[in-house]
């Protein structure tokens, strides 16, 4: 199929971007790596009136770290997150995205807006209480990945705003574990755990419509050693605190035993991590 008809600007500020935006009220659409938005668009189940393409605006790509946080541009594609060394986490996150043309294009600020509960980003954003820089026509603002998304491929942004960057806070240590049919594909069930400031954070996504934070498990792991038989605890009380569907791709029953089992791998690899190794 094709699209439906739609204007095209190719916005050169972040300004002329959030005006034109602005101006559509709510029927425009950004344009940053288009691995989401194009095939919605060619489906037909995404008709926007204008679509904003934010590609040649200056400054949203790249990295920088300071204080312990890592700030990537929104434009910042996967390939190069998956590269880089300075968040090893993401990196990691990275690598599990799509494959290697959809890494090459997408982009990070577009995933996170995009709110798939099943894509990597959206869950390390949440375990890593990571915050958006949004510009809007008024000014910016800071969103905090706990009151970011909203629901399956819906976040609290306006109509009006975008996201610039994001701050993303580097973990002392840090697990992974995700479960796809396939490597590339969208994970049945994915988990990633990142120690900071001495306490150990959960996120937990394909399980819900937006990325799930363990915090009984959290608050299980606080001021204790952190041992197998506490990780096989936590696990149940993750797997416990989940209220997953049945559809097409797996049972709940067999989504609540993936997380139970894939939340202790991310774990022991967390545990098993030394302090400051990269990956």
């Amino acid at each position: 199929m094709k699209p439906a008809r739609f204007d095209y600007l190719q916005a050169t500020s972040v300004t002329e971007a959030v005006g034109a935006l602005a101006a559509a009220e709510g029927e425009a659409k950004i344009l940053a790596g288009g691995q989401s938005l194009v095939p919605l668009m060619a489906l037909r189940m995404g008709r926007p009136s204008l679509v904003v393409d934010v590609n040649r605006i200056p400054g949203l790509g790249g990295m920088a770290i300071a204080d312990g946080v890592v700030r990537i541009g929104a434009l910042t594609r996967h390939s190069a997150l998956s590269e880089q060394r300075a968040h090893p986490l993401l990196a990691e996150a990275a690598r599990w995205i799509g494959h290697q043309a959809i890494r090459s294009r997408g982009t990070v600020g577009g995933s996170i807006a995009h709110a798939d509960p099943s894509a990597e980003l959206p869950v390390v954003a949440t375990a890593l209480d990571a915050v958006a820089l949004v510009a809007n026509p008024a000014g910016r603002r800071r969103i905090p990945a706990a009151d970011l998304f909203a629901g399956p491929f819906e976040t609290t942004l306006g109509h009006d705003e975008m996201i610039i960057a994001l701050d993303f806070p580097v973990p002392r240590r840090w697990g992974f574990a995700e479960l796809s049919r396939r490597h590339g594909d969208f994970g049945l069930v994915t988990v990633a755990a990142a120690e900071i400031d001495g306490r150990v954070r959960i996120a937990v996504g394909g399980v819900g419509g937006v990325p799930y934070r363990a915090v009984d498990a959290e608050a299980r792991l606080a001021d204790v050693e952190l041992t197998p038989a506490a990780f096989d605890e936590a696990a149940r009380l993750t797997a416990s605190g989940i209220d997953p569907a049945d559809d097409l791709h797996a049972t709940a029953a067999y989504r609540r035993a993936m997380t139970a089992e894939h939340t202790r791998r991310a774990l022991l690899r967390l545990r098993e991590r030394p302090e400051g190794v990269p990956a």
